[in-house]
């Protein structure tokens, strides 16, 4: 028993962090400038094996799914909250809202490629809703710390929902409010989630999809505030 403490200890210890070295905190809790965003780079990441939960491509989106695309901190953690969702079809790691075309996590690391580590989650309408997988997003993380997320301090872990129709972005606003009554109902601060249209998501380089499926004793922590969404759903529970 001894023994298996020990080796349970140093694998949390030695165990990888989103947070990347290089930069300061301070110069990466700012947007770049234009000329401070790196190229990147006209091809896309290769996908070279399939999702280690549902087993499909990582790109896979079976027709009547919709998409939704989520930024909640380190994205190791915030995909394991949709792992096992009900009605969700597939999800994906990878970085979206910013500038540089199919940046790598070194680039996304530097803050100098305006994009935040991002969630793509592929869902099945019929079986539940934007609304409850918003739910789960504004459960999930604190949406009120600005350009950090917990101990990882940078924009890439800002939080922010990326909406791809009209009927999403009024989910979004809607559900944003309404859990802003109810963060200030507890005490907590104002909310700084972005909201924004349209944003390509780039996936993510292999070996940071489903780390937490990969990887039960590595970075994955994902508290939340501890308050709940005004209506939540017993869906996702």
């Amino acid at each position: 028993m001894a023994t298996r403490l020990i080796i349970l200890l140093f694998s949390i210890l030695l165990a990888p962090s989103c947070a990347q070295e290089g930069t300061s905190a301070q110069d990466r809790t700012t947007m770049p400038r234009a000329d401070q965003i790196l190229p990147g780079r006209a091809k896309a990441m290769p996908l070279t094996r399939k999702h280690l939960v549902f087993g499909t491509p990582l790109d896979a989106r079976p027709p009547g799914s919709e998409v939704a695309v989520f930024s909640m901190g380190c994205f190791w953690g915030a995909e394991q909250h949709f792992f096992h969702v009900p009605g969700v079809l597939s999800t994906a790691v990878g970085y979206a809202g910013g500038t540089t075309p199919n940046p790598t996590y070194d680039e996304v690391s530097t803050g100098r490629t305006g994009h935040a580590e991002s969630v793509r989650v592929v869902f099945d309408p019929a079986k539940i809703s934007y609304e409850e997988l918003l739910h789960v997003f504004w459960e999930g993380h604190d949406p009120t710390e600005g350009m950090r997320q917990g101990n990882d301090v940078g924009t890439e872990y800002r939080s922010q929902i990326v909406t791809l129709n009209d009927q999403q972005r009024r989910a979004a606003e809607a559900t944003r409010d309404a859990y802003a009554a109810a963060l200030r109902a507890a005490g907590r601060g104002k909310i700084t989630t972005e909201i924004v249209a349209g944003q390509p998501f780039y996936f993510a380089e292999t070996e940071h999809q489903q780390y937490c499926e990969a990887n039960p004793l590595g970075y994955c922590n994902h508290g939340g505030t501890g308050v709940r969404f005004p209506t939540s759903v017993a869906a996702h529970r």
